[in-house]
């Protein structure tokens, strides 16, 4: 096959898929538990930092700050899971107004919402870890890139590059 042909032939699922299990393994992962697990994008423009939940456990599994490298954007994160455990569903919002708010005002704020899936090394998936279980190596975030391109995150000094939709363990916090 000639290069023309083999870049004719580019299919962006393809690159998000090599993206999602070639990347180095991170021995990290099974020194980490998931409410101090940093995850970071391929190109270095977000990180994802879970923190622990505590007393709110009954509302939400899982909390993380998601912020815009290089500028001062940090949007806030929880995770809900259902009511048998088994799915994760996340929400990143930002500058959402306290209080009495309304289902429009929720929207309005919201730069992404879906599943969160987890994966191990080897490219198994799974659900995101619950708080005290090892972190896991990578996060899948469906649609991320595409979500924050529409929102308030987006623009002039704020976010100028999509992240791709996965996530790979960087770091542990304090």
């Amino acid at each position: 096959m000639t290069a023309s042909r083999a870049i004719g032939c580019f299919n962006p699922l393809h690159v998000a898929m090599m993206a999602f299990t070639a990347m180095p393994a991170m021995a990290m992962a099974d020194e980490c538990v998931q409410e101090k697990a940093i995850y970071g994008d391929m190109d270095d423009a977000y990180e994802l930092r879970f923190e622990p939940v505590g007393s709110e456990a009954a509302v939400t599994s899982n909390r993380f700050k998601f912020s815009v490298r290089n500028t001062s954007v940090v949007a806030d994160g929880i995770v809900m899971r259902t009511d048998d455990q088994m799915r994760a569903n996340g929400m990143i919002m930002f500058n959402c107004p306290e209080g009495d708010v309304t289902g429009a005002d929720i929207r309005a704020c919201t730069v992404w919402q879906g599943m969160i899936y987890a994966s191990d090394m080897a490219g198994n998936i799974s659900a995101l870890p619950m708080e005290g279980a090892d972190a896991a190596a990578r996060l899948f975030l469906p649609a991320l890139g595409p979500s924050i391109q529409e929102s308030a995150i987006w623009g002039k000094g704020k976010a100028t590059v999509a992240p791709w939709d996965v996530l790979t363990l960087k770091g542990c916090g304090e």
